[in-house]
């Protein structure tokens, strides 16, 4: 027949030292954690972002003439318009080319788009890309001063 062999129970220092060998262990792995969690910290709170590309600093706003334009199915925009140009422009901005991309944007359009407002802001959008592109960066925004469909 056989016979099972027993472990000898473990004795009072076994359990100390294994008592203290599992309280280093717990210890040594909080502290871990807690770097760890103190460098995500700093990585997502506290370190300094990137600015990208600096806007450039607002200057005058040179007000437009309003213009017509003619809109799909026989009705009419009356749109005015002023730059935003940058401090480095100065007054020197010439709005023959503003005008130009606003006919050429806002012609043949539907006035039932254009009575939505997030349709326009589109638009305007798109308008500022263009002058951005054609004044090279000396426009930096536009407003609309008068925007009446008929």
């Amino acid at each position: 027949m056989a016979t099972a062999t027993k472990n000898p129970a473990p004795t009072a220092e076994g359990d100390e030292t294994a008592a203290k060998g599992g309280k280093k262990k717990k210890l040594i792995m909080v502290l871990v954690l807690l770097l760890v969690a103190g460098g995500a910290g700093y990585w997502f709170v506290l370190k300094p972002k990137d600015a990208g590309p600096k806007k450039p600093d607002p200057g005058v706003v040179v007000p437009l003439d309003d213009i017509q334009i003619n809109l799909a199915a026989d009705h009419y925009l009356k749109i005015g318009l002023a730059l935003q140009a940058s401090k480095d422009a100065g007054e020197a901005v010439d709005g023959s080319k503003a005008l130009d991309d606003t006919i050429a944007l806002f012609s043949g359009q539907n006035m039932q788009d254009l009575a939505r407002r997030d349709y326009r802001a589109r638009l305007k959008k798109q308008l500022e890309k263009r002058l951005d592109k054609d004044y090279e960066g000396k426009v930096i925004g536009v407003y609309f001063t008068d925007f009446v469909t008929q």
